[in-house]
């Protein structure tokens, strides 16, 4: 089933411990394909950024904001911290929703 539009905060990886990237959307699944299409220039497509390593869903565009401008003032570790606490084998949690493996992709 594929969950409705609401806002929320991404984090995506390249690799256990690697490049992150933190990203705002209302649309989670349009804004993965994007990324994952490289239909995004700039740092994720650079360092192939694609894995979704954490998301929090929000019920407010402004909440979701306020939460990506905070996470991303936060040190590196803080971050990992906070990736390791719910998924700390950084699966793609992209496959949950429905995307194929990355390297099927």
């Amino acid at each position: 089933m594929k969950p409705e539009k609401q806002p929320c905060v991404y984090i995506l990886a390249n690799k256990l411990y690697g490049a992150l990237y933190i990203g705002v959307t209302s649309d989670l699944m349009k804004r993965l394909s994007q990324h994952r299409q490289h239909l995004t220039p700039g740092h994720t497509s650079k360092y192939a950024i694609y894995r979704l390593v954490h998301f929090e869903v929000f019920s407010t565009m402004d909440a979701a904001i306020a939460r990506e401008k905070q996470l991303k003032n936060w040190h590196r570790h803080w971050k990992i911290n906070l990736i390791n606490a719910e998924n700390p084998h950084w699966i793609d949690l992209a496959i949950g929703l429905g995307f194929p493996p990355l390297g099927q992709i």
